[in-house]
């Protein structure tokens, strides 16, 4: 165990609470946990690279976190009528989609290696920025429908774009494992000719 590993497991022992805190409507406690845990993701990440505390358990564990907490929010709020459904539907179907498919690579002895994809990357901000804007708005009535308004197709792009991207990436992953095709055998039983075989042989003088 490390720092980062420790701040991780924090982010996901966080979720039920917020989770709670959402569906009581105590809305401005769950904003204020939502902000802890972006700061805390924002320190285990410098604090792993800051002093080389990486880890194989955190290379897991963070995103694990992080996808815990956000998933577990568009829930809750799409249960509670603050985001639409069709984009709920869309993020978690997004990660199962690519759970399942590490899970089956995996399975086969053909792991994919984490790269995680531009798109997935601006996918995952949306997301956030998204969350923090509702929890926000709930909380302290900032005034943020509109941009809120904006944010909900614009993310969903973006998440049905990653799911995409990472299919894609996948399925050239595991075609790369299919055998060549075997070679086609040959004819059997057709003589070869032998150079010289069928002319006379010179006679003796």
């Amino acid at each position: 165990m490390s720092i980062p590993n420790t701040l991780s497991l924090a982010r996901i022992v966080l979720v039920p609470l917020v989770v709670w805190l959402i569906i009581t409507h105590e809305m401005l406690t769950a904003f204020v946990l939502f902000l802890l845990a972006g700061l805390s993701d924002a320190a285990d990440g410098y604090l792993a690279k800051r002093f080389q505390w990486r880890t194989e358990l955190g290379a897991y564990l963070d995103p694990i976190a992080d996808k815990l907490l956000l998933v577990s929010i568009y829930v809750t709020l799409g249960f509670s009528n603050h985001l639409p459904t069709w984009l709920v539907i869309a993020v978690v179907s997004r990660d199962i989609l690519i759970v399942g498919a590490f899970l089956l690579s995996w399975v086969l002895t053909r792991p994919v290696p984490v790269h995680p994809l531009l798109v997935s990357k601006a996918n995952t901000l949306a997301q956030i920025v998204l969350a923090g804007l509702v929890l926000a708005e709930l909380a302290l009535g900032l005034g943020l429908q509109r941009l809120i308004l904006f944010l909900i197709p614009v993310t969903g792009t973006l998440t049905i774009a990653s799911a995409a991207a990472y299919f894609w990436t996948w399925l050239k992953h595991m075609a790369s494992y299919e055998p060549l095709p075997a070679p086609r055998p040959s004819r059997q039983g057709k003589s070869v000719p032998v150079k010289g075989a069928d002319q006379p042989r010179a006679r003796a003088s």
